[in-house]
């Protein structure tokens, strides 16, 4: 293991006030916060101009801590490309001396779990205010490997890490890919790509019932027309009905095994059904059991604050018991699989052809809430191929979704292994073996 040294041996505390007479706050970056995840989030103008407190100067390359957090995740190095950073007087501000650390490195290692147990031991106040005081955090000590073998630790750590990202962006183009692919087999050329300078799309007013892509698409697409090889039907033609849920007032927390719960939009919203997704029906309340959620149903979402969502259907594989539909989303009744299997009109919901007709439809409920209706959504229009074509289609979308969640699944096991080899490296070394690149 690597000798350890104080913080303080190399972190020098910066305290330079700002005149704000001098430099006005709307010249400034004040910062809001700095999550547990070391993102750091900026005041807004209408913030900034609220506050009232005390500002400190924070250069680009200096670590910030909250007092209050700082053991719980709440620090970040300031990136090269943010300055006129300002922070309250709840954010101590550390300059790194860049001949004994490097900057990366020291991010890095004070996320470790043994410096977070170095912290948290140095904590006052309740469990959910760790407050630590610049002394006691200047007191802890890290392993501190020489210069050059701190870059190599952290150029081993990104180069897993940029593999990682690599095999993400493949999947997302193999995804997309067999997404074309599917439009393709039902006659559908690939999409026109959008234009990349400004242009009028719409008057301000329709922008409530439109995303700005799909005001987009109707006017580089709309007077496209497509011969189809498939006869075009109705979503009514192949479905027996849509029936929505209910939304009772729940409790603030995801039903229990044996409990009635109601699911979230965010259940369907994804494409993917997700059961944990709900919240619990109070002991109180008596369920409906009729709007239970079963094997093999299609849900829609009905309603979403977010454009792409609204229409966005998912098939229930399997799921637990006694959860309920809510009213923000429709439940396919009695598909006719003679002529449509599930897994077809899952997917055929999504294609762009489909999309456009349900944004041109939309409706706002309260706020920014974007709503599609079971008249548009029964009337929607799509081509038929047979059974079998379908099946075929569906197979290649799962053969191609299979092969991209392979490569997720490497991916996260690439950002675990690199994590695992960088904590070996500062903290095992007779164990660890530093190397440019992780095969």
């Amino acid at each position: 293991m690597h000798a350890t040294v104080k913080l303080s041996d190399f972190l020098s505390r910066r305290v330079a006030p700002i005149d704000k007479e001098a430099r006005p706050l709307d010249t400034l970056n004040v910062i809001a916060k700095v999550t547990f995840g070391g993102e750091l989030f900026l005041r807004g103008e209408k913030e900034k101009r609220g506050y009232k407190g005390p500002l400190f100067e924070a250069l680009p390359g200096d670590l910030i801590i909250s007092k209050i957090r700082v053991g719980q995740g709440s620090f970040c190095v300031i990136g090269d490309d943010l300055d006129h950073v300002a922070v309250s007087p709840e954010y101590p501000i550390y300059t790194p001396d860049p001949t004994k650390v490097d900057r990366d490195y020291l991010a890095l290692v004070l996320r470790t779990p043994e410096f977070m147990a170095e912290l948290t031991g140095k904590a006052s106040g309740n469990t959910t205010k760790r407050r630590i005081r610049p002394e006691f955090f200047e007191s802890r000590r890290i392993p501190l490997p020489p210069l050059p073998e701190q870059q190599a630790i952290v150029a081993a750590w990104r180069a897993a890490l940029d593999k990682a990202a690599s095999l993400e962006q493949e999947a997302a183009e193999t995804e997309a890919k067999a997404a074309e692919a599917f439009e393709a087999a039902l006659g559908f050329a690939p999409p026109t790509p959008l234009p990349d300078r400004p242009v009028f799309v719409a008057n301000f007013k329709d922008l409530d019932r439109w995303s700005h892509e799909g005001i987009l698409r109707r006017i580089v697409d709309g007077a496209m027309t497509h011969t189809l090889p498939w006869p075009t039907v109705r979503l009514s033609d192949v479905i027996a009905d849509l029936e929505n849920g209910w939304s009772p007032k729940c409790l603030d927390r995801p039903a229990k095994a044996g409990e009635w719960g109601v699911l979230k939009v965010s259940a369907a919203s994804s494409g993917e059904y997700l059961e944990a997704e709900n919240k619990a029906l109070p002991p109180k309340s008596k369920p409906r059991p009729r709007l239970e959620v079963k094997d093999g149903d299609i849900l829609i979402t009905r309603a979403s604050g977010v454009a792409r969502l609204v229409g966005r259907a998912s098939q229930v594989i399997t799921t637990r018991e006694k959860l309920m539909i809510c009213d923000k989303i429709f439940r396919v009744v009695k598909p006719d699989e003679t002529r449509a299997i599930r897994d077809f009109i899952t997917n055929i919901l999504g294609i762009h052809h489909v999309r456009g007709q349900i944004e041109r439809e939309f409706s706002t409920e309260s706020g920014m809430m974007k709503n599609v209706s079971k008249p548009v959504l029964l009337g929607l229009t799509f081509p038929l191929p047979p059974v079998p074509e379908q099946q075929k289609m569906i197979q290649s979308l799962g053969d191609a979704r299979t092969k991209a969640s392979g490569m997720r699944a490497d991916a996260a096991a690439l950002r675990a292994q690199a994590w695992a080899e960088f904590e070996a490296a500062i903290y095992d070394t007779e164990d660890a073996e530093i190397v440019a690149e992780i095969q």
